[in-house]
């Protein structure tokens, strides 16, 4: 069956991204974010993702000129803008925002009485008419895959050699995974946002943001996420991993991204050595692993310290922060 486009925009024709796409939506994106480029993973997973419109927009001459993803969550009432990106021959015409404009239009379109709120996260807050909701700061780790075992007992060690130059750290709790109904009550706990002081009123899994509301749980379910808490009642400290993936950085390396929501320091150190073992007992990573850990500004300093000091494992890059943003759609 012969594809059509579904419109067009000041010079532009729009087309829902297909399979076959893919070698071309590759080569527009290549060098991006330093090699930290989460696309040619999730692409595919994209195509199939409920709620999700991935849009093409070609030139005249049919050359692919600009891709972007929308996701509608929250129950209907918001829209996550994810991916957009533009190639390198078309950057500084104005095709990003002919491209979120489209993009727009076609997702009220598909739902013309629910969506409220557009929202996003970046690097920079460079974007003139949205509301900045929260900052959070990145600790960026890299190191050969053989290097975090030696890396984990590094850490494992400054943590006993902490615990025995305090009698508070007695009474600090340890790390326990929750499970699905566990978690369940936990995300939908009122109390939640207040006890971990969640950024923005939301969980952010990836660079994705999501209220911890019962439609979320579901997009929650579908990324597979390993998740640590200091309690599976009332936690004050939460944190989860996201499952590695391929990234083209140094010629192909692993990426794992770790989110945390809290602001104790003691918890915020078990919370990472926690989540890096289960990460490395499953022996999927080999070669290059970069790590990146999400978190409370506050934390940035101590996780930062507490990381150095090991010759395999070291930072990838310095300080830089995640940015929560939103504006009425």
């Amino acid at each position: 069956m012969e594809r059509k486009s579904v419109g067009d925009c000041e010079g532009l024709t729009f087309w829902l991204a297909q399979a076959e796409d893919y070698p071309e939506v590759m080569s527009m994106s290549e060098g991006i974010y330093g090699g930290n480029d989460y696309l040619p993973h999730r692409y595919h997973e994209w195509l199939g993702e409920p709620g999700r419109t991935v849009l093409l927009a070609r030139s005249s001459q049919g050359k692919l000129v600009a891709l972007e993803s929308s996701l509608v969550v929250d129950e209907g009432t918001s829209v996550v803008v994810e991916g957009l990106r533009v190639c390198v021959s078309a950057r500084g015409r104005g095709v990003a925002g002919i491209i979120q404009r489209f993009a727009d239009s076609y997702v009220r379109q598909l739902y013309p009485f629910t969506i409220k709120m557009k929202r996003l996260t970046r690097s920079d807050d460079e974007l003139a008419k949205y509301s900045l909701l929260a900052r959070r700061a990145v600790l960026s780790l890299v190191g050969e895959a053989e290097y975090y075992n030696s890396f984990l007992s590094h850490l494992k060690n400054k943590l006993c050699s902490a615990g025995a130059a305090s009698a508070l750290t007695v009474s600090v709790p340890e790390m326990v995974p929750l499970e699905k109904e566990q978690l369940r009550d936990v995300l939908l706990d009122p109390e939640l946002h207040s006890r971990v002081q969640l950024p923005g009123g939301a969980i952010i899994q990836d660079w994705q943001p999501l209220r911890p509301v019962e439609g979320n749980l579901e997009i929650l379910a579908r990324r597979n996420l390993t998740w640590l808490a200091d309690s599976k009642d009332a936690p004050v400290f939460l944190s989860f991993y996201t499952p590695p993936y391929p990234v083209p950085y140094n010629g192909g390396s692993m990426r794992v991204n770790i989110d945390m929501f809290g602001t104790d320091h003691v918890l915020a150190q078990r919370a990472l050595v926690g989540l890096l073992q289960r990460v490395f007992e499953k022996g999927e990573l080999k070669g290059t692993v970069v790590v990146h850990v999400y978190m409370a500004t506050s934390l940035w300093e101590t996780l930062q310290g507490f990381c150095e000091g090991h010759t395999g494992v070291t930072r990838h890059r310095d300080y830089w922060e995640q940015l929560f943003m939103e504006k009425e759609f």
